[in-house]
């Protein structure tokens, strides 16, 4: 069997508060395997973003270790884990963050041109993200002329334009009106399972997590299969 997408192994994450400290991790353990949909759900305040950060290295644990493609990275220079973080994570949030002075279809070639990609199969690629998404006829547009949903269906495009192993979303959805949460749902879901990402979305949509392989919560700084 192949290595998990995400490992991590006996997590701990916490913040100085006064004199003291607030857990938020306290040995988390928790893997995926690529091509594994799994929704994190949890109330507020439970720590589904210190958890987001942790697995997408943008915060180093306290204690423990988090593995990518079953490379431990804890040890890691801070260069190391962000060259990582750039080749082997895509992460989605809840504000689409797309830059306004570029098209659709611009904002999807720029993270892969970054990436050393010539411009010609930058723009090949992000035409074909864009008509798989269901926002192709979108593509000369920029951030203000679309819809929230198409705004969000960019954003994913342009999280998995360098082709990572593992996708992060933090609540994508959590702007939308139903109908267009469960639009934007589906074109993540199908571009999940036809490229073989692992992805962990951080959601309070039960009716979207339902529809996921796996779900999760936090409790006690543990987390827990439901």
């Amino acid at each position: 069997m192949s290595a998990p997408a995400l490992e991590l192994r006996a997590v701990e994450r916490r913040y100085r508060q006064g004199e003291g400290f607030l857990e938020i991790l306290r040995g988390a353990d928790f893997a995926i395997w690529p091509g594994q949909s799994v929704a994190l759900v949890a109330p507020s305040g439970a720590g589904k973003s210190t958890l987001l950060h942790v697995a997408g290295l943008l915060e180093k644990p306290d204690g423990g270790d988090v593995l990518i493609d079953g490379a431990p990275t804890a040890a890691m220079s801070d260069d190391a884990r962000t060259a990582l973080r750039r080749d082997s994570i895509g992460f989605v949030y809840q504000f689409h963050h797309l830059l306004p002075e570029f098209t659709a279809l611009e904002n999807i070639m720029l993270p892969q041109m970054i990436h050393g990609l010539p411009g010609s199969e930058a723009g090949d690629r992000a035409r074909q993200l864009l008509d798989y998404l269901g926002v192709g006829a979108r593509a000369a547009h920029r951030p203000a002329e679309l819809s929230g949903g198409e705004q969000q269906r960019v954003a994913i495009g342009r999280a998995v334009a360098n082709s990572p192993r593992l996708l992060l979303a933090d609540e994508p959805t959590g702007n939308l009106d139903p109908n267009t949460a469960d639009h934007v749902f589906g074109a993540l879901t199908r571009l999940v399972r036809a490229t073989g990402l692992a992805t962990l979305v951080a959601t309070h949509n039960m009716d979207l997590a339902r529809q996921m392989d796996r779900r999760i919560t936090l409790r006690d700084g543990l987390v827990v299969e439901l």
